[in-house]
């Protein structure tokens, strides 16, 4: 495989860098220190096209495939992590899968709207006793001729308490555990007895939404049935190894962006009457993130390459986001050593990274279930999708 970049492709990574740099990267410290979310951003990036990545044209995707994602993902999150989730919210969850698996009329109503950016979207699995164990969630759909009742929550939902379109995984047949499941398309501006409620006690990701829901009594058309009654957990599986492509690119991109900051200090601090970069430690340190840097990176081309060919993906995309987060973690702890003690200042942004990159570890997916994943592929215990 040949990762050297196309003209178009370059051109997406510049877009998505001057984007990075103009529109997100002045707000920055500002909305960190608010926990603000910049609505107008997600409006901005569909504009430019940054919404619509493996998305027909016809319903206004940019018609580029994983490695333009990808490129542009990682050009956004390097700046900040937490608008790494706007493409997954919206344009690898809930409008990749309705694309796959939704009616055309749902393709028209939804899609569109999603990579504009006049939508903001979720997608809603987590509950609060129901996380890596998918398959024991407890909100319940209830059939009600033409249309279901809900009830139950979810929690820890990105995205949630702002969200205009998501998709909801619940329980639609008792006894039945994953053949119980089924996944709902959720117009949430036209869907009563929904309370949105904000998560505000969180170690990091400041300006991203993070909510809990709760439905009591909801009711929701028939035809917001997405696929079949049952098929939510396969659903719910293919589009989890789409999502996860963001938390992988997102874990690259802040290991590059805390490795970028470690050597422009490292070459700014003096000590002893020289930078600090020439004594052999940091050197070290340094290469220890580059080396981490690089493969994590290439891991995320390597999965973006195979889904762009049509090729069995899914280890190598657990490879990527688990490999990342590591990355990610060691490379923002190395870089608050490398500033010493205005690392653990917030005067830089030591303390945002190693905030920030803590949650890969959990996000789609644990690392443990990433490491069961990888595993079981390999041994020959599960096939590779």
């Amino acid at each position: 495989m040949d990762f050297e970049l196309n003209d178009i492709q370059k051109m997406v990574q510049e877009t998505a860098r001057n984007f990075a740099e103009n529109e997100i990267a002045p707000y920055v410290e500002e909305d960190e220190l608010n926990h603000y979310y910049r609505r107008e951003i997600l409006s901005k990036m569909g504009d430019l096209g940054l919404l619509g990545w493996n998305i027909p044209e016809e319903y206004g995707g940019n018609g580029m495939g994983w490695m333009e994602g990808v490129l542009a993902l990682y050009e956004i999150s390097k700046v900040h992590t937490s608008w790494r989730l706007s493409i997954s919210g919206n344009c690898w969850g809930p409008a990749m899968t309705i694309n796959q698996f939704g009616t055309e009329d749902q393709k028209q109503r939804f899609i569109p709207k999603l990579v504009s950016g006049e939508y903001i979207g979720s997608f809603a699995m987590t509950e609060a006793n129901s996380g890596s164990d998918v398959a024991s969630m407890k909100c319940f759909a209830e059939d009600k001729g033409d249309h279901y009742i809900i009830n139950g929550s979810k929690m820890w939902i990105s995205g949630g308490h702002v969200s205009d379109v998501g998709l909801l995984y619940v329980l639609t047949e008792k006894g039945k555990g994953a053949k119980g499941l089924s996944c709902f398309v959720i117009d949430y501006n036209n869907t009563p007895g929904v309370e949105k409620i904000p998560i505000t006690t969180k170690f990091g990701m400041y300006c991203a939404p993070t909510s809990e829901l709760v439905f009591e009594n909801s009711i929701v058309p028939k035809e917001n049935l997405l696929g079949t009654i049952g098929q939510g957990f396969s659903i719910c599986m293919w589009q989890l190894n789409n999502t996860r492509m963001g938390c992988a690119t997102g874990a690259a991109s802040l290991s590059a962006a805390a490795l970028e900051g470690a050597v422009n200090y490292a070459n700014e601090r003096l000590q002893f009457g020289q930078p600090i970069g020439k004594f052999q430690l940091i050197q070290q340190q340094i290469t220890e993130m580059k080396l981490e840097d690089e493969a994590a990176k290439y891991l995320v081309y390597h999965a973006a390459w195979l889904k762009d060919h049509g090729l069995p993906n899914q280890q190598a995309t657990s490879m990527a986001k688990l490999y990342g987060c590591k990355a990610a973690v060691n490379a923002a702890n190395l870089a608050m050593k490398i500033y010493g003690s205005y690392g653990y200042s917030t005067e830089y942004p030591c303390a945002r990274w190693l905030r920030d990159a803590k949650q890969f570890e959990t996000l789609e997916g644990t690392s443990n279930i990433h490491t069961g994943i990888i595993a079981s592929i390999e041994l020959g215990y599960q096939p590779n999708r």
